[in-house]
This record gives structure tokens, sequence and C-alpha cells, in this order.
């Protein structure tokens, strides 16, 4: 297809929309329409930042979710790659593909690696399309993507420009976002929401939801934590899923008065005794409604802890469900997806030092990591925070390690 790049969009638009979808492709940590809804959600992401001329026009359709403009964005992006190369030039279309993670991906698996690199080495497998026999090195997939990524850009960029003119396609561009990540869902064919990555498998008494987003905020007063803030959101990996489950570590007994967790907002408390005698009570955070197998909810909860003589070595996150998006956050260091912990400590009792860990043993989470290692965390003003960039896994265990000062 010959494209008249002056009837497509002036240069300046077309300077920004090729950088755009080349900074969606290379992400390894998460699927192109994540990144899309979150360049919609929060303006001042890194997403939106990177994304923000792309998906700009998406807020003609300002009555609608952030969900569904992203579905918009992505089905354009996706059928503008069906176009690319469709003629004459297949090693376009599967670096395209290869890219964006169009399922399925060659392989007996079927599913596209984390970085770009290992998803062009994936194309090693596809037959005669990059040569016979195929290459030894990904050269060709990356000469390929070169190319590929401006004819995208002019084709994006031409589907836009009538859009902003007629406006009349956007649902057809919704219903192939649906269309792409319906398929991606039966390739999985696992109990994940469609938009997040698959990483190890969980326990089978997980509870049935995948976090995108977990802030736990925590007070100290003296050397104990004595309120632990918690905001969630979570999507459910099937239908029905109607709360979650949380543990005090302390002061449980059979009065639901006397569980130190309060539901804060969107969520009521239900007290569920233990299946056998000795086993804790377990405090049930209801939800408003039941949710559908995909479906977001957030919710806020909050732990509380007054034996002010107990001494806290660390805040730990307990991974009892289907995991944690990865981190990000926004240009000011705020958090808009994945696990943050904060902590502010009591101004007469601050720690010597702190770090954070990630799936380690009790014993080897107190090792404190030597000095110029990037587990150390320096505290400000008597406040420390981290967040997890990588996916938090089912199964394993994260927090931050404090070492307080000798007596």
């Amino acid at each position: 297809m010959q494209l008249d790049r002056a009837s497509v969009a002036d240069g300046d638009e077309l300077s920004a929309i090729a950088p755009s979808l080349r900074w969606l492709a290379s992400r390894k940590e998460g699927e192109p329409l994540r990144f899309l809804r979150y360049a919609i959600e929060d303006p001042t992401s890194d997403s939106a930042t990177a994304l923000g001329r792309l998906v700009e026009p998406a807020a003609a359709l300002a009555a609608e979710t952030s969900e569904t403009r992203a579905l918009a964005m992505w089905g354009l992006i996706v059928d503008a790659i069906g176009k690319v190369g469709a003629a004459d030039d297949s090693r376009l279309r599967s670096t395209l593909k290869a890219a964006f993670r169009l399922p399925p991906a060659p392989g007996p698996d079927a599913e596209w690696k984390a970085t770009l690199e290992d998803r062009f080495r994936q194309l090693l497998a596809v037959p005669r399309v990059f040569g016979d026999p195929p290459p030894s090195t990904t050269a060709p997939m990356h000469k390929a993507w070169r190319h590929a990524v401006e004819r995208l850009a002019l084709l994006v960029g031409q589907r836009l420009a009538r859009l902003a003119l007629e406006g009349t396609e956007w649902q057809e561009c919704v219903e192939i976002g649906k269309a792409v990540e319906k398929e991606r869902s039966r390739v999985r064919s696992g109990a994940w929401p469609d938009r997040v990555p698959c990483p190890r498998a969980p326990s089978r008494g997980a509870q049935p939801v995948f976090v995108e987003r977990m802030l736990v905020q925590v007070v100290m007063r003296r050397r104990t934590a004595a309120s632990r803030f918690t905001e969630r959101v979570v999507a459910a990996c099937e239908d029905g899923v109607d709360g979650y489950d949380v543990q005090a570590l302390t002061g449980w007994t059979n009065d639901l008065a006397d569980i130190p967790v309060r539901a804060i907002w969107n969520c009521r408390l239900v007290a569920v005794p233990g299946t056998h005698p000795g086993d804790p009570v377990v405090a049930r955070l209801r939800f408003r409604e039941k949710l559908r197998r995909g479906q977001r909810y957030g919710f806020v909860s909050e732990a509380t802890d007054d034996r002010l003589d107990q001494e806290r070595k660390w805040i730990n996150v307990d991974i009892d469900h289907h995991g944690v998006a990865p981190g990000e956050t926004d240009r000011h260091g705020e958090p808009i997806a994945g696990l943050t912990i904060r902590i502010v400590f009591d101004d007469q009792c601050l720690p010597e030092a702190c770090w954070w860990y990630a799936e380690q043993t009790d014993h080897e989470r107190l090792r404190r990591p030597p000095a110029g290692d990037p587990h150390l965390l320096t505290v400000e003003a008597g406040f420390v925070q981290h967040t997890f960039v990588e996916p938090c896994h089912p199964r394993e265990e994260y927090g931050i390690v404090f070492r307080w000062p000798e007596a």
C-alpha cells in the first residue's frame, strides 16, 4: 500500500507516533493494552508521557470507560498491523506481530516472551519467512522492525486522521481489540485476567484474584507497626468473586469487634472462623458486588496493632493469590501499578538501615546487603518507600526489612 505522508498527518505527528509505537512494543513487563490504559487513566504516568500523542484521539470517547478507550486504540493498532505488508512482505507483518505480542506465538506454548529480542528469537522458528534455512541471528528481524514500525506509524496516523473527521469507526476498533484479547485468553486457557502476563502457578487454595495495584502504608509507633493501611485494585480470575481474605497476626478473638482489621472503603468486614480448632479467624472483606472474570475492583482496609512492646523486624506481603502486576510509578514517584510499601517511622525510633527483599527465606532477608547494593533504601525524614518493579509471584513473600540500633 502506497501512502501519501502529507495526507496522513503532518511531520510532527508522525515523528511522535513512531517513537510511541517503539516504546509500546519494547515493554517487557506487560501487554500493550495495559500501558494504553495507564496512559489514558493517569496523564502524569510514564505511559502517558510516552504514549500521549498516540492516545489523545481516544478523548473522543469521553463517555466510555478507560478500558473501552484503551481497547479502541489497541484495536486500531492491531488493524493497522494486519495491513502492513499484507500484499508482499510477510517479514514486516511477522515482526510486528512479535513486537506487539499478537497471539499466538510460534512454538509449542504459543506464548510470546518478555523482551523484544527474545520475541525476535522466537521468529527463528517460523519456516521460510526469514529465509530457508532460517538465519542464525535476529539481525533480519531488527532490520524488518525498523521499516515495519515506520509503515505502521503511517497507517495509524492515517486512521486517526480519518477518525478525527468522521468518528464513526471507533466501535469497529473496540471490537477488534476485544477479539485480540479474547484470543489471547483462549491461548492461555488459564485463570488469569486477559490483560496480565502469567507468571508461575498459584497454590491450590489461592484467592482467585490478580492484584493490579497494592499500596501498603504503614505507620510505626516505637518499633511496632501500629497501623497498616492497604489500598488494592484487583481483577477477578473467575466469575463470582465476592471478597478478599486478610489475616491479622495478632489480637484475634472470636468477637468481630475485637478483630484488628477495619473495612475502610468499598467493602465490609465479615469474620470467618477457622476450619479447625486453633485456626485463626479470617477477616473477609466482602465486596459490594460479585465480580465477573477479568472485572476490576478497588477497596481499602486497615490492620492495627496496639501492642507497643512488640518489635517488628520487617513489613511483609504474602502473595496468597494469583500475583501482583509489575510496578510502575508516575513522574512524581506516585505508584500507579504493582506493589508499593511505604513506612513512616516514629521520630523517636528510627532504624539504622532499611532494605527490600523478594522471594527470600526469613534467614536470608535478615542479612544486611553490602554498601552500594541496590536493595538498600534511604530513610528520609523518617519515611521510606519501595515499588517492586518486577511482578510479584504467587506463593512468595515481598517486603522491607529494618535494622534497629543496638540498645
